[in-house]
Parts: structure tokens; C-alpha cells; sequence
């Protein structure tokens, strides 16, 4: 769930439509969709190329407070 709220935000950032990362990311604008909603498990190698689509790197997308762990 938090990985996609986290891709829905950069998304929202660069200004993106789904069906955009998903041409970006060669991956079926449903599938960004499914994701973004938390309905959908992500792959490694899916996650991989929408952090690239998305123009960061692994660290910038869960260097972010929606991922540290409040306890």
C-alpha cells in the first residue's frame, strides 16, 4: 500500500498521467493503476523500472517518512 501511495505521489510530482508511466515504465497502465490502489503485489523487476520512469533511485523512493516505521 505504501509503495504505491509513494509512486502515486512522485507520479503527481513529475506531473504524470498512469497511462504516461506506464509507456514510461513499459508496463500496462492497469497494472500502474492495480499498484497505485494497493490491490496489486509489485515485482522487483516492476518496481525497478517505474523508480526509473519516475527519475530517482531506489534510495530517493524510500528515503521518505511515508516508509520509516513509527513505533
Amino acid at each position: 500500500m505504501r509503495v504505491g501511495m509513494r509512486i502515486k505521489e512522485l507520479r503527481n510530482n513529475l506531473k504524470l498521467s498512469q497511462e504516461q508511466l506506464g509507456f514510461k515504465a513499459e508496463l500496462d497502465r492497469t497494472y500502474i493503476t492495480s499498484v497505485e490502489a494497493g490491490k496489486r503485489n509489485i515485482s522487483v523487476v516492476a518496481l525497478e523500472k517505474i523508480i526509473k520512469a519516475l527519475e530517482t533511485d531506489y534510495s530517493g523512493f524510500f528515503n521518505h517518512k511515508i516508509f520509516v516505521n513509527e513505533t
